[in-house]
């Protein structure tokens, strides 16, 4: 599994879908993406990880920088957001952090 990642609009599809020469409807069907929003609401996060680390590519957007939310449930949100990433880059073959558009590779190699 390649696991992406970074900022909002940083360009980690775009990315994806360059590394794996398909089209936006062929992506979806080797990657899943915004899975940060998934983490919100789960109980198991391990089991989480271990289903998305099964599809091709992973795709999560940050949420560690900015202020941190005063509301307990945003922050329990952001803090399960950053446990899946972590989960996710351990399971990975592959971690790439996209900033600007810019690839950079932090585990492994691109194929």
């Amino acid at each position: 599994m390649i696991f992406i990642t970074g900022p909002l609009y940083s360009g980690k599809r775009a990315f994806a879908q360059k590394l794996l020469d398909s089209t936006p409807e062929a992506l979806a069907e080797k990657a899943v993406w915004d899975v940060q929003e998934l983490a919100r609401d789960c109980s198991d996060l391990e089991a989480l990880a271990d289903e998305l680390s099964r599809r091709e590519v992973v795709i999560a957007t940050e949420t560690g920088g900015g202020v941190v939310p005063a509301d307990p449930a945003e922050r329990a949100g952001r803090e399960a957001a950053g446990r899946l990433s972590c989960l996710l880059a351990e399971r990975a073959e592959t971690v790439v952090r996209v900033f600007c558009g810019l690839p950079a590779v932090l585990k492994g190699s691109l194929p």
